[in-house]
């Protein structure tokens, strides 16, 4: 089987977290390998480059290199690999991520993430990494802050204000825009089941259910 690539997006609390486990189970009950992973993360470099991009203070440019440096060590060791075993992969955030956190949120250049994207991503065979599908949990920051208000100790990004969000929020539609055919998006202001009936709806127009 060849290996299928789908990424989730959306602001922390959008609830990708719990979809991303049924997602996996969907995959898992038709007898598919599936690899579970995340971004800033996925390998032990690109973990501890998230503890740094999530915690310590640095500029926009600073934060996005540190990223897509993460992004690189994911790709080589994790991403392609389990493609080319034909795996499932569910990947928590990828490059739409770095547009709309580092392009949108923080205001760096969209040029400078494109060639980032480049650099990091192209590949001389396989061309340019991206995901088969982007399933965008798309929520007004205003809920996503009641629904994570207490839950945990928020880090430099949970930590900003609901105008950041905003902007993150239009710079993951401006990607959604560049790039229809691959992104699915999601409001996730329903019900959890809605939500979940709307992923069956686009796996099954994929061919995947």
């Amino acid at each position: 089987m060849r290996g299928i690539f789908i990424s989730l997006e959306g602001i922390d609390g959008a609830g990708k977290s719990s979809h991303i486990a049924r997602l996996q189970a969907h995959f898992l009950g038709q007898g598919r390998q599936v690899t579970l992973t995340r971004e800033p993360g996925g390998t032990p470099l690109a973990e501890q480059l998230r503890g740094l991009v999530l915690n310590a203070p640095m500029d926009p440019l600073a934060e996005a290199l540190l990223v897509f440096a993460a992004r690189q060590d994911h790709i080589a060791r994790i991403i392609r690999p389990a493609l080319a075993r034909g795996d499932v992969v569910l990947c928590d955030r990828f490059a739409d991520a770095s547009f709309a956190y580092q392009g949108g949120g923080r205001g760096l250049d969209w040029g400078v993430l494109q060639q980032l994207e480049a650099w990091v991503q192209y590949d001389a065979v396989q061309g340019l990494l991206q995901p088969e599908l982007t399933l965008w949990f798309d929520l007004p920051p205003a809920v996503a802050a009641v629904r994570l208000a207490g839950a945990r100790v928020p880090d430099r990004f949970e930590s900003q204000p609901e105008s950041f969000f905003t902007s993150v929020a239009q710079a993951y539609a401006r990607r959604c825009a560049e790039s229809p055919d691959r992104f699915a998006c999601i409001a996730a202001d329903q019900p959890q089941e809605a939500v979940w009936s709307d992923i069956s709806a686009v796996l099954v127009q994929r061919g995947w259910a």
